[in-house]
């Protein structure tokens, strides 16, 4: 049964490996060392979290993109090692369309490759398509990002195509960002059991 997106109310996530809860303004030190000792974590990223008012910028911004219902920002904490790994989040969510995007995600350098994101991306797509009625869910990268390209292709996201010059970038420069989804029939005839195999 799909019910309604309901930014006040509190989803917390979570399988034997990953739990995801909402990411508060207060879980600034559990972020904090990333920021300060991984600066290249946002290399590719259209708003970068390094140093500790970056962080703190970043954290308040979602926060507040959740009070005013356009996104729906996650903590990361990793069950393996027992620490907090990094952050996602739902945006530009759009109730009468019944679409979201997934992003804003990032996590430290020691939690890549690890299997933690296809995890984390099951119980988000799992919300997403099983509880919350969306019909569409979309991914865009930094067309320069493998692997970030290569980890949406991973779980079944499917390329639609390049946004040329598409925003601007801390230096000046504009990148272009490639647009990946998926489907809700997709999801139910075949990625849901297809990822749930791999975990």
């Amino acid at each position: 049964m799909s019910t309604a997106f309901h930014p006040e109310a509190t989803y917390v996530l979570e399988d034997d490996r990953v739990l995801l809860r909402p990411l508060q303004e207060t879980d600034l030190d559990h972020l904090l060392p990333f920021a300060i000792n991984e600066p290249d974590t946002w290399n590719y990223s259209l708003t970068s979290a390094a140093g500790e008012d970056g962080m703190r910028a970043y954290i308040k911004a979602a926060a507040n993109g959740r009070t005013t219902g356009r996104e729906y920002p996650f903590i990361i904490f990793d069950k393996a090692s027992g620490g907090y790994a990094g952050s996602t989040r739902f945006y530009d969510i759009q109730p009468a369309y019944q679409t979201l995007q997934l992003g804003y995600t990032w996590y430290g350098e020691k939690f890549r490759g690890t299997g933690l994101n296809k995890h984390y991306k099951f119980l988000l797509l799992q919300l997403a398509f099983d509880q919350l009625g969306i019909e569409r869910v979309e991914f865009r990268a930094d067309a320069r990002n493998e692997r970030s390209i290569a980890a949406m292709k991973s779980i079944g996201c499917t390329v639609e195509g390049v946004l040329r010059n598409h925003t601007p970038l801390a230096n000046g420069s504009r990148r272009d960002s490639i647009v990946l989804s998926i489907l809700k029939d997709e999801w139910e005839n075949k990625l849901r059991d297809s990822l749930k195999s791999r975990l």
